[in-house]
Order: structure tokens, then sequence, then C-alpha cells
């Protein structure tokens, strides 16, 4: 193990990255709520302002993948498809195998300039986590219980709020709707089996309602649907668009893996593991995905068949098929971090050593305990993406859903 490496593995350095990460979250939670008077006299400062609040925030993370662990991210794609990166508002559609594949498409977000305004359906219980769950609220991500009854009018308000959006926008869909495991996978070919569905081996089985519905919202277009409740919502989604420009242009499917059957964890890039990802991306224009909701639901279930078909391809060759791109990694990560970390364990370990120097027990006793308890919260937060602590109950209910 080199010094470099040794460095980062030490437990203290960990704790220092941490708490520049939670205390510099903080200072940008209490400024966007500051921000929050602008919202009903400019709206479109608001956004732009609480853009890049957020970009300082996950960008810090985003230096964790590329320059602390040195994570490697290689595209496969046509040139056609990478020349409309960050020029078009689009739907991400990412499998959901891995603790930290939410970071490697942060990783593309930031290198083509849409970290700050990247949207997500996210769990409502995220809502309630300091730094991440606040920071999306601020961002208006569009939580939900995945339960649609309860979340219908929570979505459609959430997606028509976004109509007017100032930024380029790629709102990311785990349509698996949780992480995959062996356990929820057999139960999701259960569920695939009695709907006779083909199976699939790498996949849960896709949700479609919360596709549809946020393709239909944010394509502007209603289409036709199968159940009449939704025909008001969709109408009015609508006409606010014909007022606005705003509409997603494509959908783009993702398939990310690891070469060498690595399983990468947040813990691992905190600590300086490299890893390699691949990411598989195809764009779809919304003009080729049906407009009535069961069509477009078929059309979903195919893709995750050939998603499970290009992971089986994967999984033989150990890479994607078609013509790889690297995109480099940017420097402003780096100097945000940096900016950061200056601005904070500057004051506090001139703290540090003003404790210890004084040879006060309570003092340093006190220090002690800032530092368990700091260590604890940075450990809570990255539990948050850890696989075997994400608290889905999938499964229990599936088999009287719909999808």
């Amino acid at each position: 193990m080199g010094l470099i490496a040794y460095i980062k593995s030490l437990f203290i350095v960990q704790l220092l990255v941490g708490f520049v990460f939670v205390v510099s979250g903080l200072i940008i939670n209490f400024i966007q709520l500051c921000t929050c008077v602008l919202w009903p006299i400019d709206r479109q400062l608001y956004r732009k302002i609480n853009t890049r609040l957020s970009y300082s925030l996950w960008s810090q993370l985003v230096m964790l993948l590329e320059w602390w662990s040195g994570t490697e991210c290689t595209i496969f794609a046509d040139q056609a498809t990478v020349d409309k990166f960050g020029k078009e508002h689009v739907i991400i559609i990412l499998n959901h195998n891995y603790e930290i594949d939410f970071l490697c498409g942060w990783t593309m977000c930031e290198r083509y300039g849409v970290l700050g305004a990247s949207k997500v359906l996210a769990k409502y219980e995220l809502l309630k986590v300091p730094l991440i769950g606040w920071t999306w609220y601020f961002l208006e991500i569009v939580f939900c219980k995945r339960k649609w009854e309860e979340d219908r009018d929570t979505v459609f308000k959430g997606l028509a709020q976004l109509k007017d959006y100032p930024e380029f926008m790629w709102f990311l869909l785990y349509c698996e709707g949780t992480r995959f495991t062996p356990k929820k996978h057999e139960i999701s070919m259960e569920v695939a089996e009695s709907k006779g569905l083909p199976k699939l081996k790498y996949h849960l089985l896709p949700r479609t309602k919360g596709f549809t519905t946020t393709l239909s919202c944010l394509k502007g277009t209603g289409g036709t649907h199968t159940h009449r409740h939704l025909h008001t919502h969709i109408y009015s989604i609508t006409l606010m668009f014909a007022l606005f420009p705003f509409s997603v242009s494509a959908v783009y499917d993702v398939t990310l893996n690891f070469r060498d059957k690595k399983v990468p964890t947040l813990h691992g890039i905190v600590s300086g593991k490299k890893y390699m990802a691949d990411m598989n991306i195809k764009r779809y224009p919304v003009e080729e995905i049906p407009e009535d909701e069961k069509e477009c639901a078929t059309w979903l279930h195919k893709l995750y068949q050939q998603k499970d078909a290009l992971q089986e391809h994967y999984e033989k060759e150990g890479s994607f098929p078609g013509p790889t791109i690297k995109p480099p990694r940017r420097l402003w990560t780096l100097l945000n971090f940096l900016f950061w970390a200056t601005l904070l364990l500057t004051p506090l370990l001139n703290f540090a050593c003003g404790v210890f120097v004084s040879g006060s027990p309570l003092l340093i006793v006190g220090f002690l305990i800032f530092c368990i308890i700091a260590s604890i919260a940075v450990r809570r937060l990255i539990s948050v993406s850890e696989v075997n602590k994400t608290g889905s109950t999938y499964g229990k209910m599936e088999g009287k859903k719909e999808n």
C-alpha cells in the first residue's frame, strides 16, 4: 500500500472529509432556506441559485468518486447520442444494482453540466434524511410513497411544477422501484410469472406506472389513458405545457456494470478504492415511445428484456458492445471541495490544537465527544446507500399491485 492510499484509509482522514461534507451541507441547506423568500418574487432566480448550491454539495460526492478513489467511468454509446448530452431535457432509466449507481450517474451529470439540475423520483423516506432529503426538497424533487392512490396527486403536481424549469434537466427513474437483491428478484419473478410476463435474470420487473406518468407529464402530452380518472390531470398539464416551452425530448436507457465483477460500496469509495465502471447508454426519442398507457407499459417491459440481454452479454464478454467514450473529469469538483475544506478545516484544526495545548480535561473530553458524534453522523449518512439497509418492504404486496 502506497503512502497516499494509506492516508486515504485512515479513519481520521475520512472523518475530516465527512466533516467537510456534513457542515458544508448544513450551511448550504440554511442558505437554501433563506432563498425561499425569492420563490413568490422570482421563481427562476430561486431555481438558478438552488441549482448552483446543490451542485456545490453533490459535486463533493462526485469528487470522492473521481479524484479521491480514482474510479473511471467509460461510456458505451454512439457519438451522435453523446453529442446531445447536456443539451436537452431527458428521462434517465438506470438499473438499480449497486450502492453507488446514483454516484456514477451524477458523475455523468457533472461532466455534461447538468448535475445541479438533476432530478429523481425519490421515495418519501429520503425527505427526512438531513442534507440529502433537505437539498432535494429545495430542488423541487418529487417524493412518493410508492402507493399510487396516495402518490397520484403529489406526482402530477410535482411534475407539472417543473414545466418551466430554466436549466437542462436529467430526470432519473429507477423503474424497478428498489435496489436489486436475490430475494427481491425471486419475488419479482413470481409476479412476472403470475402476469404472464417474460422473466428477467438480472433485473426486477419494472413498475410501469411511474414511468408512464412521468413521461406523459414531462413530454407534455396526455395520450390515450385507460383510467378515466387520469384525464383531468393530464389535460390540465397539457394546457400548462402549451404555455411553456419545456418538454422532455428523449429517454436515455442506461445500464451500469463494474469490471471484474466488482461490487463497489460507498464505504469503499470513501476508503479510496478504485473501480472501473462501464455505462451503456441508448437514446430513445419520445416520438418513438407509444403515448397510450398500456402500449407504453409494454414498451418498458420490452426495454427491460433488452437490458437483461445486454447484461447477459456483459457477464459473458466482460464488456458492452459498441464504441467507447471516456469523457474527461473536470477540475470544478476538486476546486469546490478544496474551497469548503479550507473554509471549514482551518478553524477546526486551530481549535483542536488549542484544546489539546490547553490541557483542560473538560475541553479535551468535550472535543472527543464531538468527534464521536460526527463519526456516527457520517456513518449513518453512508448507511443510507447500503444494500442491506435499504429498509425496503418490496414484495409484501407485489402480487396486488398493478404494473
